[in-house]
């Protein structure tokens, strides 16, 4: 850069008169100055202009952070007390992560790539997970990651890819199965069965119906606050519901801080096993808690409540988690029937009108009676007929 300011040539330069300085921003960016000038050492016009814009440089020196590896369970154990609340679903998230944690044999890295992701989907595969096992694996993996990622722990993410999920039937108490095992959980603990029926008739997450506190229920209603999506959500009350979240004064003439805090998920879990084995219903991996979510869902489609205000009571985010129990609504394909069991005659002769899908076109395009067309004359052969 230095050479490039000066004339390429000194020594035609000896000798000369000193030549007028040239301007640098008017020559091209390039100033020529004569030996003279070098020798005395007079700064260019060009020397000035770096100089001056020398002087508002500024030069920053970022820190040079070290790169460091940390295994999976390493990260768990620092964020999980941030990233997951106490219950089921942080238990069930330490079980997927160590799982995880076990595939890699406890590598330590410091970037996840998408080699590793894909080889871990596929042990995860070989070792009998379905799909939807594996979109809740990765769920967890991926909340975690992501903070790391955020916290500078590891610098690089791979692309997390939902696994397609088949529909699975879902299972839900027929009015039988449900006095059975209501019956048999009233005989083990009080408590426990009147959590049962307010599961069933609200069609709350176990977790919601524990953190109740009173101040949460109106004469009426009852508000859900801690929720799995965040969202609060209010809906009435049945009438049975008013009478199992009564509570009497304890001997000390206070009440519990809500009306199943005695209760904890563990406790209420095993009464439900050993209910569940009572009757019968040991053998059916369905038969857990959540079924009676599935249930009250299926009722309220089978009794003709439409699917958005199903979706508005049992809290989901989205429509497309409501729309599982949408099969069940079969109220509005009775008319189909009427249109097929008819008899095959009445088809021809029947009109717009009486249809039970009938439109204003189609009503309007369909006469009334269909009117019958003379027949041709026939001409006999012989005879030939005068046009008049």
């Amino acid at each position: 850069m230095v050479a490039g300011i000066f004339s390429p040539d000194l020594k035609l330069l000896k000798g000369r008169p000193r030549a007028a300085r040239a301007d640098p921003l008017t020559t091209g960016g390039v100033a020529k100055m004569s030996n003279e000038a070098i020798q005395e050492g007079e700064p260019s016009g060009l020397f000035a202009v770096f100089s001056s814009h020398a002087s508002n440089i500024k030069y920053n020196y970022s820190k040079i952070r070290e790169v460091k590896s940390y295994r999976i369970g390493e990260l768990f154990s620092a964020y999980r007390d941030i990233l997951w609340d106490d219950g089921r679903h942080k238990y069930n998230v330490s079980s997927f992560i160590g799982e995880i944690d076990e595939i890699l044999l406890g590598e330590r890295f410091s970037a996840f790539d998408q080699g590793t992701l894909d080889g871990l989907i596929g042990t995860l595969r070989q070792r009998g997970n379905s799909n939807a096992t594996i979109n809740r694996k990765m769920a967890a993996l991926s909340k975690l990651l992501r903070k790391a990622h955020k916290m500078g722990d590891i610098h690089s993410l791979p692309e997390f890819r939902r696994q397609k999920e088949r529909a699975g039937r879902i299972r839900f108490l027929e009015r039988d199965e449900e006095a059975r095992l209501f019956a048999s959980i009233r005989s083990r603990s009080e408590d426990a069965y009147r959590l049962s029926i307010f599961l069933v008739d609200t069609g709350c997450r176990l977790g919601e119906a524990l953190g109740l506190i009173w101040n949460d229920i109106q004469e009426h209603r009852v508000s859900f606050w801690i929720t799995k999506s965040g969202r609060s959500r209010t809906i009435p009350m049945t009438e049975r519901v008013k009478e199992v979240i009564k509570l009497a004064p304890t001997t000390e003439g206070r009440r519990p801080k809500g009306p199943f805090t005695a209760l904890s998920q563990a406790q209420y879990r095993a009464i439900w096993n050993e209910a569940k084995a009572e009757v019968g219903l040991a053998a059916d991996d369905q038969v857990v808690p959540h079924i009676l979510r599935h249930t009250c869902a299926s009722r309220l489609v089978q009794g003709g409540i439409d699917i958005r205000r199903v979706q508005m009571w049992l809290g989901h985010q989205t429509l497309s988690m409501t729309m599982r129990y949408a099969h069940l609504a079969t109220n509005d394909l009775d008319g189909c029937v009427v249109v097929l069991e008819a008899p095959r005659h009445d088809e021809t002769a029947n009109t717009g009108e009486s249809s039970v899908f009938s439109s204003p076109l189609t009503a309007l395009s369909s006469p009334a009676k269909a009117k019958k067309s003379k027949p041709a004359a026939v001409k006999t052969p012989g005879k030939s007929s005068k046009v008049q």
